[in-house]
């Protein structure tokens, strides 16, 4: 139990660590100041917690999502709802972002310039790596699992801990911004950056699949490898959040770079490396982002392809992980800029649905529900969560400012209580749905 929940949590530990997850913590380090510690501690409840939590929901039933979002909601509201989080957190976003921020970050300096060509034929090598690992998904466990995690996350460890050794005596900069009046709600907000709880959603059906390649006796067996997993991962998130963020915290950044608009988090990493490892700096810091963000690419072209040959079966598994690979290569090609403006909103509609859903999973497991109530829970998350979105960008102000009366409003969790009022009168109403036990196959 143990070894497996073991061996599937670094394996999926290694698909979920990208490049984002690098550059946030040392960025909310710095800008945290002497308010550290409880800053990073919101950062790991929601960057780690909630995306946990999410893995986990989603594994506890071997069905996975579609089956409890089309039973406690509606089967069209889960096809809809999961093709948007795929394609969001796929092909359209996250598969083209790890290609360029590792090519930005790690490679481009190498080239003397960042050259159109040189992310050309960059993207072209790490597109066709990708693409022949996704097209035997059976193999991902050994070859992401049990060789390219243990690889990056050896490199990240080398860098905090000789970082720490370095640093750790500095004292911290002063803290600025919303850290200064509420370090813990300012650095839980800056988790749901990594949109791994979106992920989770995702990766649950690798953990699934691979668990079943695994094999188990009961399903005792099963639900205790699945809370190891959940450990494994926590634990893993968590520790390197906690180092990262520390190294951000005690680096010396000049006052001119902390009053720019520099990514913090970038300048900590690429300096840090510099300082540490001399002239082979660069060359170690371009393996540890390409690892990083390759493990998430691959991870993201099996997950996706997976879930469209289940729900689309008109195309075979091949077709879908090679058009999206391709949509994918294309994109990081043109760049991000423009995809980014249209991407983050539609993010920030999917991230409060995601967590509604993973509530009334949870709430459902202890207390019988009314469907009705489950699925008017979902319909006022929505409506506050597209209202949020439409006030900001056609700039509606009456409309933002009816969104910002609401509780929790400055907080960014607009939609929060009126998820409660829902549950609530779901837990009220009669004709009521009891949480399905699943059988082991």
């Amino acid at each position: 139990m143990i070894k497996k929940g073991s061996l599937t949590g670094l394996l999926l530990f290694g698909i979920f660590f990208g490049a984002g997850n690098l550059i946030f913590p040392p960025t909310l380090g710095a800008l945290s100041g002497e308010h550290f510690g409880s800053a990073i501690s919101g950062f790991v409840l929601s960057g780690v917690g909630i995306a946990v939590l999410t893995l986990i929901i989603g594994t506890l039933n071997p069905k996975g999502y579609v089956y409890e979002i089309s039973r406690k909601i509606a089967p069209w509201f889960a096809t809809t709802y999961l093709v948007a989080l795929y394609l969001s957190i796929g092909p359209f976003f996250a598969i083209p972002r790890t290609a360029t921020t590792a090519y930005e970050v790690g490679i481009a300096p190498l080239l003397a310039g960042n050259s159109q060509w040189g992310l050309l034929v960059f993207t072209i090598l790490y597109f066709i790596a990708a693409y022949l690992i996704s097209l035997n998904p059976s193999k991902i466990l050994d070859l992401v699992g049990r060789i390219l995690t243990p690889v990056f996350a050896l490199l990240i460890v080398v860098l905090v801990i000789l970082g720490a050794t370095k640093y750790g005596s500095n004292s911290p900069m002063v803290a600025s911004g919303t850290y200064v009046t509420s370090a813990f709600g300012t650095g839980f907000l800056e988790g749901y950056n990594t949109l791994d709880a979106l992920a989770s959603v995702a990766f649950s059906v690798i953990a699934v699949e691979t668990m079943k390649q695994l094999g188990f006796a009961s399903k005792k067996e099963y639900v205790s490898t699945i809370w190891v997993v959940g450990i494994v991962v926590a634990l893993g998130f968590s520790a390197l959040y906690i180092g990262l963020g520390f190294l951000g915290n005690h680096f010396p950044i000049p006052a001119e770079i902390m009053a720019s608009d520099t990514n913090k988090g970038v300048y900590v990493l690429s300096q840090a490396t510099q300082a540490i490892f001399g002239s082979t700096a660069q060359i170690f810091l371009a393996i540890m982002v390409t690892m990083t963000c390759f493990t998430t690419t691959v991870g993201l072209i099996v997950s996706t392809s997976e879930f469209f040959v289940k729900t689309f079966p008109q195309l075979g598994y091949k077709a879908y992980a090679t058009i999206f690979t391709l949509i994918g290569f294309g994109i990081a090609n043109i760049g991000l800029s423009a995809i980014i403006s249209y991407s983050v909103p539609v993010l920030q509609i999917l991230y409060p649905i995601t967590i509604a859903i993973v509530l009334i999973v949870i709430v459902n497991r202890l207390v019988p529900l009314s469907k009705i109530g489950m699925q008017l829970t979902i319909a006022l998350v929505s409506i506050v969560a597209f209202a949020t979105i439409i006030g900001t960008q056609f700039k509606l102000d009456g409309l933002s400012k009816l969104i910002k009366a609401l509780t929790f409003a400055d907080a960014s969790l607009p939609w929060l209580v009126p998820a409660l009022i829902g549950l609530l009168i779901a837990f009220l109403l009669p004709d009521k749905q009891v949480a399905e036990s699943f059988e082991m196959e």
